[in-house]
């Protein structure tokens, strides 16, 4: 658990219950998790910011100790699980609130910030690009460090088979070669994320097969209504945009007008490896 933090659990739609830490107190704050973990990995961000804000972390929906819904082709859109989000907040007695995620967590909260922009106040995406972006930035040898993308985006059945089979080695895999600093997340979290992404294999696969479809679908509709990020918009990445050979931050500033993007040093578990510079980026983008 969180430290400070109390847990439960909430309904925000028909049979889905999220499973949610929430401490501190003042204005709120949501932090969304990214893969292969729970919302445990936001442990030292959100006890620092409970100082002076309402502090919300959830469980994704698919992830963790939330509801885990069979899919049936939208259960697992972007759109989908940022309506969760919302209606946790208001569940918690918050219309209004600042917006926080992190790799799969930031897929989510681009699409609720897309979708309810007076409900958005300012949001943050660390280590991530928007869907469309992702997909297009990816090709040739490049495209090799995002073989689970195009494994996860296969039809039912071969992924999940596959996954479920050599589990721990799979999620244990990205833990591994995402982390510059292995310290950063302790042999006991680690065992906690391994054991989450375990008992979820079907809705993880089900999240990533609906980045390769319906999610897609939702950001071209946007891209051709000129929809756009209308809040303050803090974006943190690993200084990776040139070796892959794309500009980052010029990728983000056509979705957020409004746009502070940095890159940091650490690797891209952030929120663990240099908890102190994911705080002071977000107190900063809260003042805007």
């Amino acid at each position: 658990m969180i430290t400070g933090f109390t847990q439960r659990r909430v309904t925000v739609a028909d049979g889905v219950e999220l499973n949610v830490a929430v401490g501190g107190s003042g204005s709120p704050i949501v932090l969304l998790h990214g893969f292969p973990q729970t919302h445990l990995m936001w442990r030292h961000v959100a006890a620092d910011l409970a100082a002076d804000h309402t502090v919300i972390c959830p469980d994704l929906r698919g992830y963790g100790d939330s509801d885990k819904p069979a899919d049936d082709g939208e259960t697992y859109s972007k759109r989908t699980m940022g309506a969760d989000i919302v209606a946790l907040a208001q569940a918690l007695g918050h219309d209004r609130f600042a917006l926080v995620g992190h790799d799969r967590g930031a897929l989510v909260a681009i699409r609720a910030a897309l979708d309810h922009p007076d409900t958005i106040t300012h949001f943050a995406s660390l280590d991530v690009l928007p869907t469309l972006d992702m997909w297009d930035v990816m090709h040739g040898t490049t495209a090799a460090v995002g073989f689970h993308l195009y494994l996860m985006a296969q039809p039912p059945g071969l992924p999940e088979r596959m996954i479920s089979a050599s589990a721990d080695a799979f999620f244990g895999h990205f833990l591994d070669i995402w982390a510059n600093d292995p310290n950063a997340i302790p042999a006991d979290v680690r065992a906690e994320y391994l054991k989450a992404s375990r008992e979820a294999v079907p809705s993880i696969v089900a999240d990533y097969r609906a980045s390769a479809g319906i999610d897609v679908e939702h950001d071209q509709a946007d891209l051709r209504a000129g929809t756009k990020l209308r809040m303050p918009v803090a974006v943190l990445q690993q200084d990776w945009g040139s070796a892959l050979g794309f500009d980052a931050a010029a990728r983000w500033q056509a979705w957020a007008p409004d746009l502070e993007h940095n890159t940091v040093t650490c690797g891209h578990f952030m929120a663990e490896e240099s908890p102190a510079e994911i705080v002071k980026a977000l107190r900063d983008l809260l003042t805007r």
